[in-house]
């Protein structure tokens, strides 16, 4: 049974503005301030963050998707496929896998880790979670990344959803905090005001800035409200609402 279930971080074990090599917490956990802020545990990919940025996570990897799976019976602590990928050693750790085609449709479990393949078939170890409905080789999965692995400044091409807000430099592939709720300074894009009360979307612009919500809204998507007006090219504050 299933037993990775619990609240809130209480005490945090890495700082709110620090950048870490070593790992201090479960990526996506979540710890609140008492002033109305949330943040997430994340790992910055490639590039370092800059304070005031939207990150996404990583691009949508379809090569992990659509995999032939193998007969699993419930109970089982592990879910392999014979299709190949090429992933490195972790690389889908505290991530999920799913079936997208019955039997098993609907349900997703956490992973705990692999090896590394190159054009091979991969087993995906279990985290806590055992076969909850049989597979059989009808079975399609899909395996993702955790969301708040390798995340990346968000793109104005949209190549995944929006995670959280920089507050700090977190350096590239170090561990550290993204704000997803209350009051965040973001930085505007160079052409679409914020109106103070409106929605602020992410923008199609200038990478990790935001904009004003016009008719790209329902495309973009919100991140949260405007509390106050912020001009082109200038950083304001928004109250987050990607919790």
């Amino acid at each position: 049974m299933s037993n990775f279930l619990s609240g809130p971080v209480q005490v945090a074990a890495q700082t709110l503005h620090s950048s870490s090599a070593d790992q201090y917490h479960k990526l996506g956990e979540l710890i609140f301030a008492n002033d109305g802020r949330a943040f997430r545990y994340a790992k910055a990919g490639g590039s370092a963050l800059v304070a005031g940025d939207l990150q996404q996570s990583q691009a949508e990897d379809t090569d992990t998707q659509g995999l032939t799976a193998v007969a699993a019976a419930v109970g089982d602590l592990s879910i392999v496929s014979t299709s190949t990928v090429t992933v490195t050693a972790n690389e889908y750790a505290e991530g999920f896998i799913l079936a997208s085609v019955t039997p098993g449709l609907g349900i997703i479990y956490k992973i705990k880790g692999h090896i590394a393949y190159t054009t091979a078939a991969p087993t995906f170890n279990l985290d806590n979670d055992s076969v909850r409905v049989a597979l059989t080789t009808t079975s399609r999965l899909d395996a993702l990344a955790n969301p708040y692995a390798a995340t990346v400044v968000a793109p104005t091409s949209k190549t995944g959803p929006v995670v959280g807000a920089a507050v700090h430099a977190i350096a590239a592939s170090e561990f550290g905090w993204l704000q997803v709720l209350g009051a965040a300074a973001l930085t505007c894009d160079a052409t679409e005001a914020v109106v103070i009360g409106e929605p602020v979307i992410r923008s199609n612009g200038v990478a990790g800035a935001v904009e004003g919500a016009t008719t790209t809204f329902t495309i973009q998507g919100t991140v949260g409200f405007a509390l106050t007006g912020i001009a082109v090219s200038e950083s304001g504050a928004v109250k987050l609402t990607l919790l």
